[in-house]
């Protein structure tokens, strides 16, 4: 990511967060502080990363983010854009000084709470230093001003190319894991939620579509139009999106009333109204499954940018360069739930969210008379001992195949040998307990077990750690 002293900064950064940082959890656990260490106090600057091990330099330390409020101007025939993002916030700490996650781009300018603040690049890190230091638990607003052709990531072990992709009429905008820097400044992991703003110009004709509901209708002027998008529940930085293309819309409501939004680029035009109607089903049977919807409108995205995946931006799944059927559906639908509402703490608990969006395929075969879960249990539980999914155990995702087949499929069989375990009436009550709890919240696989065991009265320890964490075949 950087030269030799790049590196070293980054260690500097590391030992100051483990002294004395504490950029996510709350408390800090002891492990995380020596006894005898004197207390750290005055002003200092936050950690460069929030804590993730397996991603020491995604998000940042010493800080909340509470809401983020986003301006951006983008010209596809240029690939320009120009942004203000401006950032509400709380410190966690004394602050002599905080970093902001931001890819390429150009910055010109940085306030906080007005008063201009001095800055400075290195790779990915945008660190501000404000005029005055800023005092743990105060509330603080930063904005940035910043220009340039957005860079997507292109990352083979993971989801190929992701972030702001641009395209002949717009660009797609999936940003799982670390993308979402690649055109805002932020505080990029799934740690630290936050509420979204977003307003959004583009050329006359052009669509611009983004998380939550439209606020508003659009307003043209001077041959451009502005778009403005509201996502008034936390969200991870990862599910943030401003697509934007010529699109056929179709809006209205699921048959149980929650509002939906379908787009689909030209091209795809024949599957509008599959979307709409199967986005719309999707969403209440779920709703009955998992829990009430945990947000304020559904629906679906697909654009003409052969992306190879889909993503579960936040009230509005992007396809990319397909027609969804209904298991992808199905799957991106039930992250609402698993992955957007609750949010993984540390990228390593992945099957949290990819095995239940998985086991949710599964469900909905079911649902629809196909192949039971069972039934495709034991399909998969077939596949030789040699079979990678049986070495790779999904307990712990790979930071070098983070999104690997294990971590869906045998994710998805964990939850399946759970059900089988504790029964029916036990296994839907825990999936519905454990939205409600942790609505809106963070969560971790030693809570899914703890609440598992509750509820069945079981000892569930052998089953959570041969399936999850050993490298063999379970019985």
């Amino acid at each position: 990511m950087g030269s030799n002293m790049r590196w070293v900064a980054l260690l500097l950064a590391a030992l100051i967060s483990v002294l004395g940082c504490a950029p996510v959890d709350k408390p800090p656990s002891l492990a995380d502080h020596r006894l005898d260490d004197p207390p750290l106090t005055g002003p200092r600057p936050g950690a460069v990363g929030i804590g993730d091990p397996d991603f020491p330099a995604d998000g940042n330390g010493g800080y909340d983010v509470s809401h983020y409020d986003l301006a951006i101007d983008y010209v596809p025939l240029t690939k320009q854009l120009q942004g203000t993002t401006k950032i509400q916030a709380a410190a966690t700490q004394d602050l002599s000084s905080f970093d902001l996650d931001l890819h390429g781009l150009t910055v010109s300018k940085v306030t906080v709470d007005n008063s201009t603040a001095a800055f400075r690049r290195q790779g990915d890190e945008l660190t501000v230093t404000p005029a005055e230091p800023i005092d743990n638990k105060s509330r603080f607003t930063v904005k940035v001003v910043y220009s340039g052709q957005p860079q997507p990531i292109k990352d083979s072990a993971n989801l190929g190319t992701f972030g702001f992709v641009a395209t002949p009429d717009g660009a797609f905008v999936a940003s799982e894991p670390d993308g979402s820097k690649t055109w805002f400044p932020n505080n990029d992991h799934p740690s630290d939620k936050a509420t979204y703003d977003f307003t959004i110009t583009v050329p006359a004709g052009v669509t611009a579509l983004a998380n939550g509901e439209q606020v508003g209708r659009p307003t043209t002027a001077q041959g451009k139009t502005t778009f403005r998008w509201r996502e008034r529940h936390p969200m991870a930085s990862y599910l943030a999106t401003a697509t934007m293309g010529k699109f056929d819309l179709r809006e209205g409501r699921t048959p149980a009333g929650i509002p939906e939004t379908a787009a689909v680029d030209p091209k795809f035009k024949t599957s509008l109204d599959k979307l709409f109607r199967l986005s719309g089903e999707i969403t209440d049977y779920w709703s009955t499954v998992f829990g009430p919807y945990p947000f304020s409108s559904t629906g679906g995205i697909i654009d003409d940018y052969a992306a190879g995946y889909a993503l579960e931006n936040q009230t509005k799944p992007l396809y990319g360069g397909f027609s969804p059927g209904q298991d992808i559906i199905a799957h991106e639908l039930a992250h609402q739930w698993f992955g957007d509402s609750l949010t993984i703490k540390r990228w390593r608990e992945l099957w949290l969210n990819e095995g239940f969006a998985t086991y949710a395929e599964w469900l909905w075969s079911e649902h629809k008379s196909g192949k039971t879960a069972d039934a495709i249990f034991n399909e998969l539980h077939a596949r030789p001992a040699s079979d990678p999914i049986w070495t790779y155990p999904p307990g712990r995702a790979r930071p070098d195949d983070l999104f690997g087949t294990s971590v869906y499929v045998r994710g998805a069989m964990t939850l399946q040998a759970l059900r089988r375990a504790i029964g029916d009436a036990t296994f839907f009550k825990l999936l519905k307990t454990w939205t409600a709890d942790h609505r809106y919240g963070l969560v971790t696989t030693d809570e899914f077990i703890r609440l598992a065991e509750q509820l069945s009265g079981k000892d569930l320890h052998p089953l959570f750690d041969a399936w999850l964490f050993q490298p063999t075949r379970p019985a």
